[in-house]
């Protein structure tokens, strides 16, 4: 999903710029495509996905040089991002090397977090409840520390550390509380129990444990 603002935006933009993995097609470009003006130029930043820093910075780092210089020129610059660009967002990489030479204005977007409670049905938190934002990578032992001490838990990143995450899930009796969420609000879009999710999960997908009175599912 994209907002009025971010349309409007892409579509007098001269130049895009945009994350891809390397060798392969930008996600955040297909969200976009079809607001992108047929002239404009493209800057392609392929990021490698290695667990390593080292690689990534190094691409962002390249990336921001392109972009800078179009800026230099006068001309600007719109830089897609998968969801909001400051929640787990990579343009928050281009903005650090970016924003102490240049004019930059961040543009809200729809974040996986509230786009997949929203595909649920579910609200995350009322009064004065608490959310607790987690990534899937964390080691079990922590997991489990921070899960048993959350309200209503989101866990980001899930892909290939799905079957930790259902055990951990599991051993704390609150599998009939979770509903799993891939690729919301796309056309593949999946929401179903946690029980009920694939053995294999892609990167853009989403835990939501519900620990209150009333489990979503």
């Amino acid at each position: 999903m994209v907002t009025l603002k971010a349309a409007r935006l892409i579509r007098e933009a001269p130049v895009v710029a945009y994350p891809a993995l390397a060798g392969a097609e930008s996600f955040a470009r297909a969200i976009a495509a079809g607001l992108i003006a047929p002239g404009a130029r493209e800057i392609v930043i392929e990021v490698p996905m290695t667990q390593a820093r080292g690689p990534a910075q190094a691409a962002y780092e390249e990336g921001a040089a392109r972009i800078a210089e179009v800026l230099q020129r006068g001309q600007d610059v719109v830089c897609l991002c998968e969801g909001d660009p400051f929640f787990y967002g990579s343009f928050m990489y281009l903005h650090a090397r970016l924003a102490g030479r240049f004019a930059v204005e961040v543009v809200p977007g729809v974040s996986s977090l509230t786009a997949c409670a929203a595909r649920a049905g579910q609200p995350l938190a009322a009064r004065n409840e608490r959310v607790t934002v987690l990534p899937g990578p964390l080691p079990e032992a922590e997991l489990t520390r921070r899960i048993e001490g959350a309200e209503t838990v989101a866990i980001l990143k899930v892909g290939r550390h799905l079957p930790k995450l259902r055990s951990v899930i599991g051993r704390l009796g609150l599998m009939d509380r979770a509903v799993y969420v891939e690729r919301a609000t796309l056309g593949d879009e999946r929401v179903c129990g946690l029980a009920e999710a694939p053995d294999a999960a892609p990167y853009f997908s989403m835990i939501l444990v519900a620990k209150g009175a009333d489990p979503w599912l």
